[in-house]
């Protein structure tokens, strides 16, 4: 049953996000120095490049791992690619977004960002076509082990956040 404009002036409108109430919120433009301060004290903040530098530490750690087991050179070599394939777009991204040309506005930001999340998609794809032509020879197994390991990083950045 639609609202009537009565009732939107009582505020029975659940789409009414545009009230009187709130446009009139008061709000505060921050100087650089309260949105440092404001930063600093944001406890949920990760930054990306630790998320990255994690998951370098984990593709070297797999790689060494799978050396170790199997003492085959092309498992390590497959591994570090398959580590490879998450870290080098995950760069890429994380370079895109944290360049001042995304946070000019919010709109700026949201168009970067699905511009370079598509890059980050286009570049692991062609990794993973190229890996065969790469890395000779190429071990599959390994491969998808340390893209899997590397990838299950972003979950410890979920839980970083919530220390």
């Amino acid at each position: 049953m639609p609202l009537t404009p009565s009732d939107q002036k009582r505020g029975l409108d659940p789409w009414g996000d545009d009230t009187d109430e709130a446009a009139k919120a008061p709000y505060k433009t921050l100087n650089r120095d309260e949105a440092q301060a404001l930063m600093a004290n944001n406890p949920y903040a990760v930054s990306p490049w630790r998320v990255i530098t994690v998951q370098v530490a984990v593709g070297v750690g797999v790689a060494l791992l799978a050396g170790l087991v199997t003492a085959r050179w092309d498992v390590v070599w497959s591994a570090l690619y398959g580590a490879g394939v998450v870290v080098v777009p995950g760069a890429l991204l994380a370079r895109g977004m944290t360049s001042a040309l995304t946070s000019v506005s919010p709109g700026a930001s949201a168009v970067g960002f699905m511009f370079w999340e598509m890059v980050k998609i286009g570049v692991a794809v062609v990794l993973l076509v190229l890996a065969s032509r790469i890395v000779q020879p190429l071990s599959w197994p390994a491969l998808l082990v340390g893209l899997v390991a590397c990838t299950k990083v972003y979950w410890l950045a979920l839980v970083w956040r919530r220390r």
